[in-house]
C-alpha cells in the first residue's frame, strides 16, 4: 500500500529529489547497494516483486536507454549479466524476468531516471495473495536480502579476479 499510495516517491523526478540519485551518496546498507560499479550500481528494488528483486541503475540522471553513453550502457548489460549470476548463485530461482519501463505511460514509476528490473523468478511465486488480498508475502527482510546478495557479489568477483563485474 505505501507503494500504491505513493510513499517516498518524488514530487517531481528532477535530481535534487530523484532517489536514484540520491541513493548512491548513502552508505550502502541504508542505501540498499548491492554493488557499485564505474558508470551504473545495483541496488534492492524498494518495492520488490520477489525477493531479490534489483535494479541496475546508471549514476547519471538519463530518463531514455538511448540517452546512455556506450559505456553506460555497456555496464549497464554487463551488471545486468552479473546480477542474474549472483541471484543464481545465492537464490537459486528457476528463471529471471528483465525490463524497463520507459516513460510513465509505460509504467516507469520514476520515468526521469532509467533503471532495469532484475526480477528472480520461481515456479509457483504467483499465488492468491495478489489476486484475493492484493498484497504478496515476500520472506525475506530487504536488509538481509541485500547482505545476502551483497556477499554473493563478493565472493563471485574474488572468484573472477574482477571487482568490477562479475563475469
Amino acid at each position: 500500500m505505501a507503494y500504491i499510495d505513493g510513499a517516498d516517491r518524488p514530487d517531481d523526478d528532477g535530481e535534487t529529489t530523484c532517489p536514484f540519485c540520491r541513493t548512491p551518496g548513502r552508505e550502502d546498507a541504508d542505501g540498499l547497494v548491492v554493488h557499485r560499479g564505474e558508470t551504473a550500481y545495483v541496488v534492492l528494488n524498494l518495492y520488490p516483486y520477489n525477493p531479490g528483486h534489483l535494479l541496475v541503475c546508471p549514476y547519471r540522471h538519463v530518463a531514455g536507454y538511448v540517452d546512455l553513453s556506450d559505456a553506460e550502457r555497456d555496464e549497464l548489460g554487463a551488471l545486468t549479466a552479473a546480477a542474474m549470476r549472483v541471484l543464481t548463485e545465492v537464490s537459486a530461482p528457476h528463471g529471471f524476468n528483465l525490463g524497463m519501463n520507459q516513460g510513465a505511460v509505460a509504467g516507469a514509476g520514476i520515468a526521469a531516471h532509467l533503471h532495469q528490473h532484475v526480477v528472480p523468478r520461481w515456479g509457483g511465486d504467483a499465488n492468491f495473495f495478489p489476486i484475493v488480498a492484493g498484497t504478496k508475502a515476500l520472506p525475506q527482510v530487504l536488509g538481509e536480502t541485500r547482505e545476502l546478495l551483497a556477499d554473493g557479489w563478493r565472493r563471485l568477483a574474488g572468484a573472477a579476479q574482477d571487482d568490477t563485474v562479475v563475469r
